[in-house]
């Protein structure tokens, strides 16, 4: 591959993205449908921006706003093109090349918003080719097992590219063709601009198609290659869900396959995703069914699943996740989470820390040592060093108007069944006691708790359930006969 580390002042990269892609049946644009955790388009952004051209434009039409918007948030650089009521290809690439300076002279790439899985090296074979041979366009192609729904490459008897037919507009024999036009191209930016202007849409659809551009340019003379793609998958639309989930799934593997060679341990890959945005160091351990979407960092050593999903998380070293859901949190070093935790945004558990089996939290900071073990509900809670937050804790943080806060101090031993009443601190050392409602605070060193005296009815079982298992049961345990009381 060519090193394009600078700026290349010769290139500019047209992507097309104003298709409505009806066959997605959504109302969510189809260049927007999300593949290893990012919009489909962005992963033809990233391409684009690692061609380093001097210029990229998007072209846009359906769910524009939206369209424009994530791609202002994945490439700001990039200059996003209207398209008129002017149907097809070549009017999306003729408004691309107007959006150019007047000034530009080099190549331009036209690549396709819905095909993800192209990479930077391959295009920049391509464009190595094209300029090597002084083409006026050159294209990829690609052999197909099944060709239905693509333009066909129609070469003379020498093999050179004849002209390219689309599907509606091809004969029998065109229809037989097995090699396919990939929607790829480069040009040479001036016989772009002169054969733009005499596209027509005399065909079956209506459109300015981008292809005649290719017949015209040889025409006139001007060399046009269509280069072969060394694997089909990698030029692949998407145009279903079908599609979507076969993309996704092929580039997962690549993505997975990646960590691997890396250091990562995946025990299933099959059942592991990792979206493109995570990183992961040398050592972490991935259990099956585990997803590390968004931006995740894991560190060294840490252990993850099974069946797990860390979303936007910061993992620490050798920290151990087990059958839980995070979000938006920090696990430190030496944590441990689950089985079946949820961690919800604004979670953070110190070094060491633990938050245990049906543990939930939400904007909770949990300091080193400390534990949440089991069946407990923590939100907007900051919880001190070394302290243990007995079984079935609620912080009741919301009063039915606003949320409030509860501290709790380090080294604190809460006992089981405690409700905090927020706002309320429990002081550095301090005890609670079984089944302690805390509405007030607790000083440090402290034992609160709300502990009435427990009253037992005699022989309530027997005036209250007479003749039934567990009267009889008592009867034997008592050794005598239970009558209710008043009876002889």
């Amino acid at each position: 591959m060519q090193n394009r580390a600078m700026t290349d002042p010769r290139l500019a990269v047209i992507v097309l993205a104003a298709g409505q892609g009806t066959r997605m049946k959504s109302r969510r644009a189809k260049v927007l449908h999300p593949i290893a955790g990012i919009p489909m388009i962005g992963h033809v952004l990233a391409t684009a921006r690692e061609l380093a051209a001097v210029h990229v434009i998007a072209v846009v039409r359906h769910e524009r706003d939206a369209v424009a918007e994530a791609i202002g948030d994945l490439m700001p650089e990039a200059v996003v093109v209207d398209q008129d009521d002017q149907p097809g290809t070549g009017r999306a690439v003729e408004l691309g090349v107007a959006a150019l300076p007047g000034s530009f002279e080099g190549d331009v790439v036209v690549v396709s918003g819905d095909v993800p899985l192209l990479d930077a090296a391959t295009l920049s074979g391509l464009i190595d080719a094209h300029r090597r041979a002084a083409a006026s366009a050159t294209l990829l192609s690609a052999i197909v097992d099944d060709a239905t729904g693509y333009g066909r490459i129609v070469r003379d008897g020498d093999g050179a590219l004849l002209r390219i037919v689309e599907q509606s507009d091809a004969d029998d024999a065109e229809l037989a063709i097995s090699e396919i036009n990939s929607g790829t191209y480069v040009f040479g930016i001036a016989g772009l601009r002169a054969q733009l202007q005499n596209l027509h849409a005399h065909n079956a659809q209506g459109e300015r198609y981008l292809t005649d551009v290719v017949a015209m340019l040889r025409d006139a003379g001007g060399p046009v290659e269509a280069v072969p793609v060394a694997e089909p998958w990698i030029v692949e639309g998407v145009n279903d869900r079908v599609q979507l989930a076969r993309s996704a799934a092929r580039l997962n593997a690549m993505i997975v396959r990646g960590w691997q060679l890396a250091g990562v341990t995946v025990h299933d890959p099959a059942t592991t995703w990792i979206d493109v945005r995570a990183t992961l160091a040398d050592d972490v351990e991935l259990l099956p069914g585990t997803h590390i979407a968004g931006a995740t960092t894991v560190a060294h050593g840490a252990r993850i699943g099974p069946q797990t999903t860390l979303l936007d998380c910061e993992v620490g070293e050798g920290a151990v996740i087990s059958r839980s859901d995070a979000t938006l949190a920090v696990i430190g070093a030496g944590a441990s989470v689950g089985p079946f935790a949820y961690l919800r945004p604004g979670t953070e558990l110190g070094a060491d820390g633990k938050i245990g089996t049906f543990v939930e939290t939400k904007n909770a900071k949990i300091g080193a040592g400390s534990k949440v073990p089991h069946l407990s509900y923590i939100g907007d809670t900051t919880v001190g060093e070394q302290s243990n937050i007995g079984a079935g804790t609620i912080t009741a943080n919301y009063d039915g108007v606003d949320k409030h806060s509860t501290v709790v101090g380090s080294h604190v031993r809460s006992g089981s069944h405690n409700v905090f009443v927020a706002p309320v601190t429990i002081g550095d050392g301090a005890y609670t006691g079984a089944g302690t409602v805390v509405r007030k605070d607790v000083a440090p060193g402290e034992l609160g708790m709300t502990v009435a005296p427990q009253k037992n009815v005699p022989r309530w079982v027997a005036a209250n359930r007479p003749g039934s298992k567990a009267a009889e049961a008592a009867a034997a345990a008592s050794g005598t006969v239970e009558r209710p009381e008043g009876t002889d």
